[in-house]
């Protein structure tokens, strides 16, 4: 009685940790935009005022700036689903960030029954065990790759990352409690729906796999 306590208490304050971490990254990307369209006004002004004075080099150099800080603050997937397009797009950003190229390709046409916070726990360390992995790696052997679309009736959700090390026979966490109890909380996620999960492992890279109930 007292261990599944603890236990609840746990997995609480993981969820809610989870949560804010992600929250966080969302937010954070979403204040850029806002930053950008508040800013749209005076990037404007200033290229009226070289046109004017038919500064043209410098109408050039000043929209190459924004093209670039524009790329930075970007929507890079756009699947139909409001928190899969969060949670997603936050992790790009952080991927990004760190070097590691991305090659994604999702859409969900239709809504899910998965809650927003199980999504996001599912996600969530998907992304956060690939760039982890990548991490241990140089830059130009960083890579993920994520697929996701409807299935029939199911929601198919692949991903793939680049990984130092041999094929690995087993598939637990070598990153701390806090990543290990990650992958316990995911795989009874899908196995709350109904689900499958599968992980292969290849020299080099690693592979997981998810179908979840629409």
């Amino acid at each position: 009685m007292i261990f599944d306590k603890l236990v609840a208490k746990r997995v609480a304050q993981f969820e809610n940790e989870i949560l804010q971490k992600h929250y966080e990254e969302v937010e954070n990307m979403y204040q850029k935009m806002r930053g950008w369209r508040h800013d749209y006004r005076h990037h404007i002004q200033a290229m009226k005022v070289h046109a004017a004075n038919k500064e043209y080099d410098a109408i050039e150099k000043y929209l190459e700036m924004l093209d670039d800080d524009l790329t930075n603050v970007e929507t890079v997937i756009k699947t139909g689903n409001r928190m899969a397009d969060a949670i997603l797009n936050s992790k790009l950003s952080l991927a990004a960030a760190n070097h590691i190229k991305v090659k994604a390709e999702a859409k969900i046409p239709v809504s899910l029954t998965v809650s927003e916070l199980d999504l996001c726990i599912i996600i969530g360390n998907l992304m956060d065990n690939a760039i982890d992995a990548c991490m241990e790696l140089p830059p130009e052997k960083r890579l993920i790759r994520i697929y996701m679309e409807m299935k029939g009736n199911f929601l198919y959700f692949a991903l793939t990352n680049t990984s130092g090390g041999k094929k690995k026979k087993s598939f637990r966490s070598t990153k701390g409690e806090g990543h290990g109890f990650g992958i316990a909380r995911m795989d009874a996620v899908v196995a709350k729906y109904g689900g499958y999960i599968t992980r292969a492992s290849e020299d080099e890279a690693f592979s997981t796999e998810v179908l979840l109930p629409q």
